[in-house]
Parts: structure tokens; sequence; C-alpha cells
């Protein structure tokens, strides 16, 4: 749900067709290695019950991906969450992107999956008919997952099959966050919530000329953009019922390759082979904006903490989040998505204690003032109540862009159908982008491509 990266990293993720290709992410950019060890000791208000009331020891593996900036916010509750349970002890790991899900697959093979995992909405509905990962309504019922101050709207993302497999961490929606000092440098205004891929070009090219270095960062050959096109045009990558391909004319993304074509050759962007090199999978940290090299970057709105963070901090930058743009015409390019979740996966012998947990990440006032809304805007009112007075820059503009999101954004789309992460991993990336990138096909030859393989991989979902 994972930059729009979802998920540049994924395309090399190993797995056994687990996993997808969102996003998204939500996506997510991420620190390059991973880590793992245990945690202990800080103070945290109690708003769950003290786990196993016997005392009984409780032992906990809680995994996730992302950047630096996330490692060190979960780590601090995963401490605060120990304290007021001193009889939990919680084993954490958490890597980038690439790193993690190649991982959780193993593990998932192993049958010897973390607890608490973290899990992208594009590929929820996968793990779920894999029977990896648990429902959890009983818990909802009990109370032990509270979602009195909860919205629906936050939950049903969630659900597959109607059963609550997967806990909202956040509110999220794409973007292109914008260096607004730069947009200033080059006298160019900042563009309307409903501007459109034409005007990007139209300002991309403006930003070039006038500052010297890429109007956009890494990344704008990711599927999310494909899949962007044509929710502009009210469909999208995937049918319904996951047996085909969701659109019918493919102009739209012959059109998107021909303009990447034409941003690479007049080095509005980095080049594909700069792109894989030095930015794919490497981190927000290494972003190029991060790093002055670009004016703008594409990415999920939640990961503004750490991308404005690693840009030297909200006294030295500042960041305006926008739409994707859309196509001349079109509907909004954007949809409101839980940035990321939590599960419970069936290897878990202390489901229980796991639910309580992310009940704990969910609501606990306390822990939310450490996590800061870097996963995304939380789920409970109460929360965001809570946070308002604390905000700083980047969560403020966080807050507003997804509240305008949700007057603006078209309907979430079902998860990713089983086969898609083989289209992007086998067909989308090497079959259609690097070809047209590097020029050895056309736009044309390269759709009827994806058209072709897609399908035939899609196909198999038929009952």
């Amino acid at each position: 749900m994972k930059r729009i990266i979802s998920r540049r990293s994924f395309l090399k993720a190993a797995g056994f067709g687990v996993g997808a290709a969102a996003l998204a992410a939500c996506s997510a950019p991420a620190s390059p290695a991973p880590a793992s060890q245990s945690a202990s000791g800080a103070a945290a208000a109690a708003t769950v019950a003290p786990a196993a009331a016997s005392g009984k020891a409780v032992e906990l593996r809680v995994a996730w991906w992302g950047s630096q900036d996330r490692h060190d916010r979960t780590i601090k509750v995963i401490n605060l969450y120990m304290k007021q349970n001193p009889n939990v002890k919680i084993t954490y790991e958490f890597a980038g992107f690439n790193d993690y899900l190649t991982k959780m697959t193993t593990y998932a093979a192993a049958d010897g999956l973390p607890d608490v995992l973290q899990q992208d909405y594009a590929w929820i509905a996968e793990w779920a008919g894999r029977g990896l990962i648990i429902p959890l309504d009983d818990y909802a019922k009990s109370g032990a997952l509270n979602f009195a101050d909860v919205g629906e709207e936050y939950l049903s993302g969630g659900r597959v099959n109607s059963k609550l497999v997967a806990i909202n961490l956040g509110a999220n929606s794409q973007t292109f966050a914008l260096n607004t000092a730069l947009f200033q440098k080059a006298g160019v205004e900042l563009p309307a919530d409903t501007w459109t891929w034409d005007d990007h070009e139209k300002i991309a090219t403006t930003l070039k000329d006038k500052l010297g270095i890429w109007a956009q960062g890494a990344g704008l050959w990711n599927e999310q953009l494909w899949k962007s096109l044509y929710l502009s045009l009210g469909s999208w990558a995937y049918a319904n019922d996951g047996t085909q391909l969701g659109y019918t004319d493919d102009k739209p993304f012959i059109d998107y390759l021909k303009r990447l074509v034409r941003y690479q050759k007049a080095g509005l962007i980095p080049s594909l082979a700069e792109d894989l090199s030095t930015y794919d999978g490497k981190g927000l940290e290494a972003l190029p904006m991060a790093l002055g090299k670009a004016v703008s970057e594409s990415f999920w709105s939640n990961q503004i903490v750490a991308t404005w963070k690693a840009m030297g901090g909200e006294d030295k930058a500042n960041v305006k989040l926008v739409p994707l743009p859309r196509l001349a015409g079109g509907k909004s390019s954007n949809y409101i998505k839980p940035s990321q979740f939590f599960s419970v996966s069936k290897s878990s012998k202390t489901p229980d204690e796991a639910a309580k947990f992310i009940d704990f990440f969910t609501n606990n006032i306390e822990a939310n003032a450490v996590l800061f809304a870097e996963r995304g805007v939380p789920i409970s009112s109460k929360v965001r109540e809570s946070m308002q007075p604390k905000l700083g820059k980047a969560q403020k503009e966080m807050f507003d862009f997804v509240q305008r999101m949700g007057k603006l954004a078209e309907p979430i789309r079902p998860p990713d159908p089983k086969g898609a992460s083989d289209i992007i991993k086998n067909v989308y990336r090497p079959l259609v982008i690097e070809p047209v990138m590097y020029e050895k096909t056309t736009p044309e030859e390269a759709a009827a491509v994806l058209r072709k393989e897609a399908n035939t991989i899609l196909a198999k979902n038929k009952a």
C-alpha cells in the first residue's frame, strides 16, 4: 500500500508468488540493511490489559520494513509495550523492503512467520488466501482489538472475503512531493490538485531549464503509475474478478511510455540505468530529492516524515504534497489506501498477545506520540485529536493532504489478484519498462506484450 516504488523494491523480492507490486508505498523505500534484536524498557501509559494475567512469560516476534526513521520509532514503541507488560519479551526484525519480503516468504515456506508482521494492501488477499494470516474478527468483537474510535472506512481495506485479516496502520495516498524552495527559485507556481500530465511535462521542462537538475526523481516507471493512469479513466489495471486486465485501450499506457522516453532524453528524470543502480530500493534517505538532485519525488504520503527529515529537517526544507497528475479530462489518479497493515500469522503460538500488541499500536496515545504518524494518518479519531497540537510541518502537510484526497480521490480498487506479482516481476519490468527505456522496443510493442502475457497469467484465476 511500500514509495510509489508500492513497489519498485518488490520487483527484486524473491518468493513463491506471495507479494504484489504495490506500493505502496505504500510501499515503501526503506533502509537497505536488515536488523534483528530484542528490545527492552521505557515507560508507557496503560491502555491495554496486562499480558497473561498469570504473569507467565510470553514471547512475540514482530517484523516490518521501512526507513531508518520508522525503525527507530517502532523500536521505541516496542520498548513502551514491554515496560507496560514486563512478562512479554518482544524480538523484532526490520529490513529494507527487498530483504523484508524475501525473508517473509522464506519464513512462510517453513511455517515460521513472526507473530506480528507488517503487510501491504496489494498482497493481503493472496496471503489470506494461502492461510498465512489469521482472521481477527473475534478479537474485534471481544474488544481485544478496540475499534470504538475507528470508522469502518479505515478498516474495510483490511477485509478479505468479509474477514478482517489486517489492521490498518495509517491512511495514505500517492503523492508527488515538491521542494517549494526550488519551485520558488525557478519562478514556477505550484500546481493545482487537478493538474494533468501535460501540466507536469511543462512544469518539469521549465524546472530543468531554470535549475539544471532533475525535475523529478526516481521511479516514474513504477507500476503504481501505470495503475493510476487507468484509475483516472475510471477503470483499473486489473479486472475486479482478477481474470484479465481491467482496461481494453492500451493507448493511455503507450502515451505514458512515450512520455517517459521523452523525459529521459530531456534529462527531466534520471536514466533508468542510473535509477536502478543508484536509487532503486536504497531508501528514502538516498532519493534524489533528499540529496538535492531533484525538485520532486513520487511516493506515498506517509513517507513525507522521513523524507523531510532526510532533507535536513523542517527548519531547512519545505515540502508540499500534491496529487498524482491526471489524464486530460480524466478523474483523479488517487485513492485513499491503508499505508501498511499489521497481521497475525498462522505460525503464531500467542495470537492473543499479538492482537493486544496491535491494539496498543492503534490506540495508545503515548505510543502514537512516538510513532507520530510516520506510517500514515492514524485510524483512531482519539489518537488523531491527541496529536493535533504536537504536529510538526511534515505531519500537518500529510494530514492536510489526506484530508484533501478524501474529497477528491477515487474509491479504492480490490487488492491485486493472484498472479499480479508474477506480472510485475516477470513481465512489466523486464519485458515492458526496460526494453522501452533502453530503446530496444517501441511502446506499442511493449504494451502488446504486457496485454498478452498479463492476460495469460490472469486467466489462470478463472473458475
